[in-house]
């Protein structure tokens, strides 16, 4: 096995390739427990987490989408090691090194940071991500989606759309990287004050048919209250519209990289 990804659940999940282990959106939080959103918005933890943070192996970065209570909990602040690098959004990544993450990366928008390991590279782009519209938007936090190329041997290319809305802008991740291994596509159709503010079962497809990786992993779907769209929405849309590489993972579940 040159590499694997294990579903811890939500948004989070652990990577390993060509000498790198990273860990996306750190939700720890246990069932019945509250995620907090800011402006006094909450949701309810429905599921477990099939790893606890103290279960993690050592880590070389942490890729976060963006700043909220069901991606980076009170649980990850308080367990995850604050020497690690976490690539982030510029205002989650000011906002961690007050917490005293001191090594938090703040990219804008196709910027890239590189990790370099034993001779291996890690090259980390932020891609688009739009999480609300039009006046919405003030209520939520900037968000990015992410790819990740690890040199290998052999080289993989890995796209997390993080929890963005169907927007043009995402046309361009296609036009940049022609060829992505790997993608983990955030689903939910996650509702706050009655907004979508993340991809449902149909802009999942959307998205499938514009970004097309060879194997794509669902996540996001089932673990707060707040998503209203289960991923049997998303493999229904697969399925009548023909589209191949779909892979889901089961929470808990560990698949090698690159998926076969």
């Amino acid at each position: 096995m040159t590499g694997s990804l294990t579903f811890v659940g939500t948004a989070t999940t652990l990577l390993t390739y060509g000498g790198f282990t990273v860990l996306t959106d750190p939700n720890f939080l246990h069932q019945g427990q509250r995620a907090y959103l800011g402006k006094g918005l909450w949701s309810r933890r429905l599921t477990e987490p099939a790893l606890t943070v103290d279960a993690l192996p050592p880590l070389d970065a942490v890729v976060l989408s963006h700043l909220h209570g069901d991606h980076f909990d009170r649980v990850a602040r308080r367990g995850l090691d604050r020497g690690v690098p976490v690539v982030t959004t510029p205002p989650a990544a000011r906002t961690l090194r007050r917490w005293g993450f001191g090594g938090a990366v703040g990219l804008e928008t196709w910027q890239s940071h590189e990790l370099l390991k034993d001779g291996a590279t890690l090259r980390v782009t932020a891609a688009p991500g739009r999480h609300a519209t039009g006046a919405f938007r003030a209520l939520l936090p900037p968000v990015m989606g992410s790819v990740l190329e690890f040199s290998g041997p052999p080289a993989l290319r890995l796209y997390v759309t993080g929890d963005t809305l169907l927007v043009e802008d995402l046309d361009e991740v296609p036009r940049r990287w022609p060829q992505l291994d790997v993608g983990l596509w955030h689903l939910g159709g996650t509702r706050v004050l009655g907004r979508k503010v993340t991809m449902d079962g149909r802009d999942g497809a959307d998205l499938l048919e514009r970004v097309a990786p060879d194997r794509t992993v669902p996540v996001h779907y089932d673990d707060y209250g707040v998503f209203r769209s289960p991923l049997a929405d998303f493999l229904a849309e697969v399925e009548r519209r023909g589209l191949p590489g779909v892979r889901p993972v089961a929470r808990g579940e560990t698949v090698p990289l690159p998926l076969p």
